[in-house]
């Protein structure tokens, strides 16, 4: 009995290789062509205020010379100016080292560095609470659901110095909030009162930011896996921690890098609503970085604008590092 010999496999042409073809060669250099000039652009403009802030920072403050009554460069002066705010060390125009006197801007270091990470917590946790609610609530289908995303979404797309001037007349001896509660509290004067002022200020203005980048983290969320669970008969608060948080994650901590590093920045609000001194109780540190070039300290003020850059870099690598915020979206990728 003869046995037919093995033919090839429909749709294979004939003689056609058992191996796999190789993939095309990328062509990097007009890849690299075509984003090279952004690359240089964004090198420029971002690279060159680093790397000169870094290089002013290590040299000594213009100072006047008592021989000549002119004023001089103060040349390499290593880590002066970033004693001078870590440990409140000043030196005299004799080369005296000794502790700053009350008055200098650097005393109001580290009160600056506390009440900034203060509202960089509250602010952050609050405006996460209320922009999860808020793009929970524009996530729903109902009528009307675009007007409700677009008068959310007001308060973030008014300019901060229009919304800090907005709440300093609100929170005014004689403005609408006292006349509400019935009370005269001194909201821009006392610590405390000025302090929650910037705070309510703050999250009314960024939660729908927060609300937005949630939203959008919300409708990538294929609706099968509500139906299924809504099957297995959960109810919404376990829909809520065992479906939507677990998913929403990536976007939620993107959301929460972006307005972390912001806050940590944060300059208009408290200057415009309380005070722009260095000594107000609601001073952040780049308040004593504007006012040190103000008195005309540009290298002090650059060691200080180097160590917020430290701080934000830290905080952005903990955040992506430990927390999983998945700023690339490769983990969304897969």
């Amino acid at each position: 009995m003869a046995i037919a010999s093995p033919t090839a496999s429909k749709g294979t042409p004939k003689g056609a290789s058992a191996r796999a073809p190789k993939p095309q060669r990328k062509n990097y250099g007009r890849v690299a062509g075509l984003i090279a000039p952004a690359l240089i652009v964004l090198a420029v403009i971002i690279g060159y205020p680093i790397i000169r802030a870094i290089f002013l920072s290590f040299q000594g403050n213009r100072h006047l010379n008592p021989q000549t009554g002119l004023f001089e460069e103060g040349g390499f002066a290593g880590l002066e100016n970033y004693l001078y705010w870590i440990n409140n060390r000043c030196v005299s125009g004799t080369g005296q080292i000794s502790t700053c006197p009350p008055g200098v801007i650097a005393t109001d270091f580290w009160p600056a560095v506390k009440i900034t990470l203060f509202f960089t917590v509250v602010t952050v946790l609050l405006e996460t609470i209320l922009g999860m609610l808020m793009a929970l609530i524009m996530n729903g289908e109902y009528r009307g659901r675009g007007l409700v995303r677009a008068a959310v979404l007001i308060p973030w797309a008014i300019p901060t110095a229009v919304t800090a001037k907005l709440w300093q007349f609100m929170f005014a001896p004689d403005g609408i909030v006292n006349s509400l509660l019935g009370a005269q509290i001194a909201w821009t004067t006392d610590p405390f009162y000025a302090r929650l002022a910037v705070i309510i200020a703050d999250v009314w203005k960024t939660a729908p930011f927060m609300a937005l980048l949630i939203l959008a983290g919300l409708q990538m969320i294929p609706k099968d896996v509500y139906d299924a669970a809504r099957v297995d008969g959960a109810n919404r608060i376990q829909t809520f921690f065992r479906i939507t948080l677990p998913l929403v994650r990536p976007a939620l901590m993107v959301a929460v890098l972006f307005r972390t590093l912001d806050a940590l920045r944060m300059y208009d609000l408290p200057v415009i609503m309380i005070s722009s001194s260095s000594n107000s109780p609601t001073a952040t540190i780049s308040q004593l970085v504007v006012e040190d070039m103000r008195q005309g300290n540009f290298n002090s003020a650059s060691a200080l604008s180097t160590l917020i850059f430290l701080l934000i870099f830290v905080v952005a690598f903990i955040l992506i590092r430990f927390l999983g915020a998945d700023v690339s979206g490769r983990k969304a990728a897969k």
